[in-house]
């Protein structure tokens, strides 16, 4: 048992690894949730040091803390928010609802690590934990992470994604291409308009996004155990949002209802539901790039995506549109996400959520994996994809629903019999048409020109 030291809380006395940084709480937790394996995520446990790193700023100020204390806690937090330590957050993911375990294994944590650099003894709940609950900490970690990701990681993304497209758009959006409904040949479009469309479906998304982080930044932190404030300083919430804020450097505010807070986590299901909207946009421009790149030669082969990787392991020569299709399988995922989240969110019992850290593992990863996917999305397809002229050109002049445009000079079911003729002999519309009717071919030659039909009107 010499890899082991005996530590006691409220309930008794346990062993806990020699090494370990944490103390009593946190090692029942994780006797007690051997479950998934997976730990609460870095950005949460970032969070949480940023949230203590505050505490002890505003407490320290507001007169409840010495300021030796108050410093060696805001060494101790900062240190985390460096990326050290992490191994010394083992709570599993699934573990008590409120994430109090989590709470703890922070307060323990810092306190460790407080003590050695204060000399001093610093108390986890007594002085980390001043005026704080984990009622109102971890919903107040969920919301700081998310915002932390969001601004830093999802937004700048979705700007290169929006970007590349804006570039792809100058470079060959005077194209013209077959366009297509029901996957069926339809009038044609330019890729100006199509690139368009994906921009302004990454554009909305983001905006969504944008819309919906400012009621998660709007904090819990102050309503402590059910949204009274007990044992808080009335000033420390809004000191606290001031010292997070500068911290961070996102504006975070006071709730102007803890009840509402804590209770609920309506504003991470909104956020949710805007990455949803996020994930399903993504999934139609990964779905019409590998529709537009398949191919080369049985497919519609209209673009050609850049070659990153060998396709197949028995077949020489095959390349797959492996970024497209990594971006819709974290579409699927992220849609699963917000289901939990959902789920998640309905546990508002009374005064309490009691689904939290379920919550902020799905949150931060959707976050992620869509920041990651759009960045790929812009590096690695679309700023790279060539337009291959010569098959869209080919499948352009045989297209038979070109006729529409004669609707309006000879009528439907004139127009109608020049195109299944056209489409059965393989031949242009133009050639049909010339054929089946009395307009010149310079009259037809206007009246069926692709880049004209891009623009709309009679």
């Amino acid at each position: 048992m010499s890899n082991f030291r005996t530590e006691s809380d409220s309930m008794g006395e346990l062993k806990v690894p020699t090494d370990a940084l944490y103390q009593a709480q946190t090692q029942r937790a994780v006797n007690n949730f051997a479950i998934s394996g997976l730990p609460m995520p870095k950005q949460f446990i970032t969070a949480l040091a940023y949230i203590k790193q505050a505490a002890a700023q505003s407490n320290c100020e507001l007169g409840h803390l010495s300021k030796d204390k108050a410093n060696a806690i805001e060494q101790a937090c900062q240190s985390i928010i460096d990326g050290e330590h992490v191994e010394h957050f083992p709570v599993d993911i699934f573990q008590t609802g409120s994430g109090t375990s989590s709470n703890m294994n922070a307060n323990e944590v810092i306190a460790t690590l407080a003590s050695r650099l204060g000399n001093e003894s610093i108390h986890p709940n007594d002085d980390v934990n001043m005026g704080q609950s984990s009622n109102d900490v971890v919903p107040t970690a969920i919301a700081l992470s998310s915002a932390i990701n969001v601004v830093y990681e999802l937004l700048p993304s979705l700007e290169n994604l929006s970007q590349s497209l804006e570039k792809k758009k100058a470079e060959v959006g005077h194209i013209v291409k077959t366009g297509r409904t029901h996957l069926m040949d339809a009038m044609p479009v330019t890729f100006n308009q199509t690139l368009s469309a994906w921009q302004s479906q990454v554009n909305h998304a983001a905006a969504g996004i944008r819309h919906s982080l400012e009621r998660v930044c709007e904090l819990a932190q102050g309503g402590t155990a059910v949204g009274t404030g007990i044992n808080a300083d009335p000033k420390f919430a809004a000191k606290f949002t001031e010292n997070l804020s500068a911290n961070v450097g996102i504006r975070f505010t006071p709730s102007s209802n803890f009840f509402y807070n804590i209770g609920s986590q309506d504003a991470i299901v909104a956020l949710s539901g805007q990455l949803k909207v996020l994930a399903v946009a993504q999934m139609k421009i990964a779905n019409d790039l590998r529709w537009m790149n398949s191919g080369p030669l049985a497919g519609l082969g209209e673009i050609e995506l850049e070659a990153l990787q060998p396709g197949s392991s028995i077949m020489p020569g095959k390349v797959n549109p492996v970024i497209p299709e990594a971006a819709a399988m974290v579409s699927a995922q992220v849609i699963g996400n917000d289901a939990t989240i959902t789920v998640a969110g309905q546990a508002g019992n009374f005064e309490l959520n009691v689904m939290l850290p379920v919550i902020a593992y799905n949150i931060l990863q959707s976050i992620e994996l869509l920041a990651n996917s759009a960045q790929a999305l812009g590096d690695k397809a679309i700023a790279s994809f060539k337009v291959n002229q010569p098959n869209i050109d080919k499948a352009l002049a045989k297209n038979p629903i070109l006729v529409t445009a004669l609707n309006p000079v000879i009528g439907y079911e004139k127009a109608a019999k020049i195109a299944k003729q056209a489409y059965k002999e393989a031949r242009p519309i133009i050639d049909v048409a010339e054929q089946e009717t009395d307009l010149p071919r310079s009259e037809l030659e206007k009246l069926l020109n692709p880049t004209k039909l891009t623009q709309g009107g009679l």
